[in-house]
């Protein structure tokens, strides 16, 4: 028993103390404004490629997919513009606009990058142009992800209505729609949590090692996001405030909250693994 509080005190002493020592709250912010600022390039990238490539059902998917893990008061507002943005029709794959929409959808994956190698403490020795190589790597990654999701989600319902009339018992066992809807967003968060932890920070770490920050991040963003969402339900005037900007202030700020809990969810695995070090020593 001593031995467990003394490691959750020096854990939790060092997960804190670096994160607010290296300006864990300033690199929170930069990905909050980073991500936000990404948004509607890598969508319009995206959808323009999902268009080239014939999957006509992509926009709705794509909100579906990045909005169903918010509060629905934080994320109506926005994916009403992200829809309003991917409605209008865009044929111009090769052009110069939509390469750059592809490039600055990338900043948001090395504001990630940037804020995970700090938190490990780790110096990134890779080039540049890999790290960019990378970034659009995988914005290219995640939009075949999504087309991908797309069209089983047009699949599902058929596959399903196919298979009740050779087995009724089926039916009664199926579950909504929604339900896959929300199953498949919450799956690629964590798919995607675990990527950029082993992926996008210099340094190779093993999943033992960052599986309690993941635990940590998602539970915890579970319990910031359903604050907020209270707050915002029962106390906040943003409305009065920033008016027309309201739906995109409430976004920043809580883009700012879910981002300092990622950085945090990575500061406590490194602080694990330096804990695990020196009893090894």
């Amino acid at each position: 028993m001593r031995k467990i509080i003394r490691f959750l005190r020096q854990t939790v002493t060092d997960a804190i103390g670096h994160f607010i020592s290296d300006d864990g709250w300033a690199f929170a912010s930069h990905i909050a404004l980073s991500s936000l600022m990404a948004l509607f390039p890598f969508l319009i990238f995206a959808t323009a490629l999902a268009s080239f490539l014939g999957a006509d059902a992509f926009a709705d998917t794509a909100v579906h997919v990045i909005f169903d893990t918010w509060p629905p008061a934080i994320a109506a507002p926005i994916a009403r513009e992200v829809q309003n943005v991917l409605t209008i029709q865009r044929g111009d794959l090769l052009t110069l606009s939509v390469i750059a929409a592809a490039y600055f959808a990338s900043n948001g994956v090395e504001a990630l990058r940037v804020a995970l190698n700090r938190a490990y403490r780790v110096t990134d020795t890779r080039s540049i142009l890999f790290c960019r190589a990378q970034s659009l790597g995988f914005v290219i990654v995640a939009t075949l992800s999504i087309m991908a999701i797309s069209f089983l989600l047009i699949l599902a319902p058929l596959a399903i209505r196919l298979a009740e009339q050779w087995v009724p018992a089926l039916e009664t066992m199926s579950v909504s729609f929604s339900f896959w809807r929300y199953a498949i967003a919450l799956s690629v968060l964590i798919f995607g949590l675990f990527v950029v932890h082993i992926w996008l920070p210099a340094g190779k770490r093993s999943l033992v090692d960052i599986l309690p920050g993941i635990v940590l991040t998602l539970l915890a963003w579970l319990a910031g996001a359903t604050a907020f969402a209270r707050y915002l339900e029962s106390f906040a005037s943003y409305v009065t405030t920033y008016a027309g900007l309201a739906s995109i202030m409430v976004a920043i700020v809580f883009l700012y909250i879910i981002a300092a809990i990622f950085i945090i969810g990575a500061e406590v695995n490194a602080a694990i693994m330096q804990y695990r070090n020196r009893e090894q020593q």
